[in-house]
């Protein structure tokens, strides 16, 4: 696979995403859980979201139960559980699996691109982000302990990219 537009997704109600609709655009791909001491950064996150949609920033969350079983909800449950609490407004898409034999192609792909410390590819944690630019490659990785906030710098940066 050349780029993240080679790939598709489920939403979180279950239609279909090709990834190459969002060519042109700076992508924010973050796995989410809901029963996490990271669960806050939803907010973080919709606040990227609001402030750099219309630049061309879309954040996409993929839910998944790995970690510490965080996320044990359906997929109506935890679309249900965004908007309520954090007032999600971004895309969510479909609960999955980022590690091991289950992992999803596009997780598979994003860990093999920026693998983590040491050239680890494999997610540690609920709230790893991925940057992908307008290009399709991904740009930068950030650990679940990089706030939202944190990333505002390499996200302009990203836009202004072109």
């Amino acid at each position: 696979m050349a780029s993240i537009y080679d790939f598709e997704a489920n939403r979180i109600d279950g239609k279909n995403v090709k990834l190459s609709g969002f060519k042109g655009k700076v992508l924010l791909i973050v796995n989410t859980a809901s029963q996490c001491g990271f669960t806050p950064q939803f907010a973080g996150l919709e606040e990227l979201h609001e402030k750099y949609a219309d630049k061309g920033l879309v954040v996409l969350g993929f839910p998944s139960n790995q970690f510490g079983s965080q996320d044990p909800g359906t997929n109506e449950e935890i679309g249900a559980f965004c908007t309520t609490n954090y007032g999600v407004s971004f895309p969510m898409m479909e609960k999955i699996d980022v590690n091991g034999s289950n992992a999803t192609p596009l997780y598979q792909w994003l860990t093999k691109e920026k693998p983590g410390l040491l050239g680890s590819t494999a997610i540690k944690w609920n709230f790893t982000k991925f940057l992908v630019g307008r290009d399709g490659q991904v740009r930068k990785r950030y650990a679940p302990l990089d706030t939202p906030a944190s990333l505002t710098r390499d996200i302009e940066a990203a836009l202004a990219a072109g």
